[in-house]
């Protein structure tokens, strides 16, 4: 079995190992599809981060690698209101906490997921314009 490389980053290397285990991305089978991309802050995509997300309403949790264009995706309970989410990408210390609203209100419209057809869309901008709101933790 030959594992994926790793990128070379001044943080890390985070490697593939676990990943692929099992559905990771799935906090609820049945749920809804949440997709987005993270981007770095000038608006590229990080094709080699980590979106981990908690739902504490229904103690779930899951995970999501970003793929060559920044793309994540979960599949989340359809009555989950809000979401936490850590990042973690390259050049970061230590992951970044964030909250997904999947329906309004949001305390910022940067943390509200949008509808999309059947599915949930919310993009992770790490700073510059229209950056995510990040808390301490």
């Amino acid at each position: 079995m030959t594992l994926p490389r790793t990128p070379s980053q001044t943080v890390g290397p985070f490697f593939a190992i676990g990943l692929g285990r099992r559905p990771a991305h799935e906090l609820d089978p049945d749920g809804i599809e949440l997709t987005g991309r993270l981007l770095d802050g000038q608006g590229e995509p990080i094709p080699d981060g980590l979106v981990e997300l908690w739902d504490a309403t229904g103690g779930r949790w899951g995970r999501s690698s970003t793929d060559a264009d920044g793309r994540f995706r979960f599949l989340v309970p359809r009555d989950a209101g809000v979401l936490e989410a850590y990042v973690h990408a390259r050049g970061l210390l230590r992951a970044q906490l964030t909250r997904l609203y999947l329906r309004g209100p949001a305390a910022d419209d940067s943390l509200l997921a949008r509808e999309d057809g059947d599915r949930l869309v919310l993009d992770i901008r790490m700073q510059g314009d229209g950056a995510t709101v990040f808390f301490e933790h």
